[in-house]
């Protein structure tokens, strides 16, 4: 291939050599620009330098998910968008664990977080405008129904069930309570996309909205799409312990909410995902933001959660689960409606308002809790 044939390739791609260049900065200093945090001024640059450089290349992720999910149809390319963000959120927890003090509630309310941002703030702002584009639009309800009823079980299990158990003290699990959440997450998400990619792949599908067997001319390939995912994940790997330092400063020294740390960790790997969903049903492929956003919560709960277990014994380190007080009001609340939401097939404005209310209360909880 011509220089003059892959100009237009290194153009829309130019925010790869951006996380590149940026990675190399913290890797050949030794992360000296993070010797200046007490000033706020360096603070507010460092910190919004990161963020913008780890969101861009989560956000490339899934633009190149988007381009395989048109080569292979769904669940697949929902699947590759799950599991790459997920992957982006694993490594961004345990980078701010292993950085920073004992922070027992940070899984937690990276958790709570994402399920809040997801089933309200991404689901709301999704069937808005959705509604106010297209009035009403439709979904596979077979699908919709069978990620609740994975949902459910798992997130109550790892959110509210651990503030009733008596074999520990607070908000935890036993080695042998936790033993069994990781073998049921993982045993619950396995049989999923044994169900969702196999013979039941119909329930995540609509007329219109599949994927092509067979390429066409001008259809994205799968392998450029690949390797470029790959290499946008790189740069969050190599970034995410550099921007765990600032995200431990706001909270361990300044003295912010602790829920805070938490929330900065949902967006970053919620946001990507966000924008797919609202495109998706801005285009009424609302199938596509169904599994996208119901996905999202699924993978989170199944993935991360055995994956910071996991962690929080290697690095020796306490996991509190359990929800408290008006946290724990709010997640039974947004599942109650969720299971509404998603119980006829079709969808509405007041569905949206309805989600985005809950959102906003769970904003405003964070500071006047």
């Amino acid at each position: 291939m011509t220089a003059a044939a892959l100009r237009p390739y290194i153009r829309r791609e130019r925010l790869l050599v951006f996380s590149a260049a940026t990675s190399l900065v913290f890797l050949l200093t030794g992360g000296a620009p993070l010797g200046s945090l007490s000033n706020p001024l360096s603070l507010a640059v460092i910190f919004v330098w990161l963020f913008a450089t780890v969101l861009g290349s989560a956000m490339s992720v899934v633009r190149h998910a988007d381009q395989l999910a048109v080569r292979l149809g769904e669940p697949y390319g929902t699947l590759i968008l799950t599991i790459s963000v997920t992957f982006i959120e694993v490594v961004s927890i345990s980078a701010v664990m292993l950085h920073g003090k004992n922070n027992p509630t940070l899984a937690r309310d990276t958790l709570f977080a994402v399920v809040m941002i997801v089933l309200n703030g991404m689901v709301g702002l999704s069937l808005l405008v959705g509604g106010l584009r297209h009035r009403e639009q439709h979904y596979n309800l077979q699908g919709a129904n069978a990620y609740i009823g994975v949902i459910l079980p798992l997130v109550v299990l790892t959110l509210v069930l651990p503030n009733f158990t008596q074999t520990t003290p607070g908000p935890t699990l036993s080695v042998l309570q936790q033993t069994f959440l990781v073998v049921v997450a993982i045993g619950l998400y396995a049989t999923f996309l044994f169900m969702q990619t196999g013979r039941h792949r119909g329930y995540f599908s609509v007329d219109g909205e599949a994927g092509h067997d067979a390429a066409v001319p001008g259809q994205p390939q799968i392998l450029p799409h690949t390797v470029l995912l790959v290499a946008y994940m790189v740069p969050v790997v190599v970034l995410a312990e550099e921007f765990a330092r600032p995200v431990d400063y706001l909270t361990e020294t300044l003295g912010a909410p602790a829920p805070l740390a938490g929330v900065i960790m949902a967006v970053l790997v919620a946001t990507p995902e966000a924008i797919g969903a609202v495109r998706a049903a801005m285009q009424n492929h609302l199938q596509r933001a169904v599994n996208i956003f119901l996905g999202s919560v699924l993978s989170t709960i199944g993935l991360t959660v055995p994956a910071m277990v996991l962690v929080s014994h290697l690095i020796g380190r306490d996991l509190a689960l359990g929800l408290q007080h008006t946290d724990s009001v709010m997640l039974l609340l947004t599942l109650a409606v969720s299971v509404v939401t998603f119980a006829s097939g079709r969808t509405n404005v007041i569905q949206g308002a309805v989600h985005l209310i809950l959102f906003a209360t769970y904003l405003l909880l964070i500071v006047e809790g």
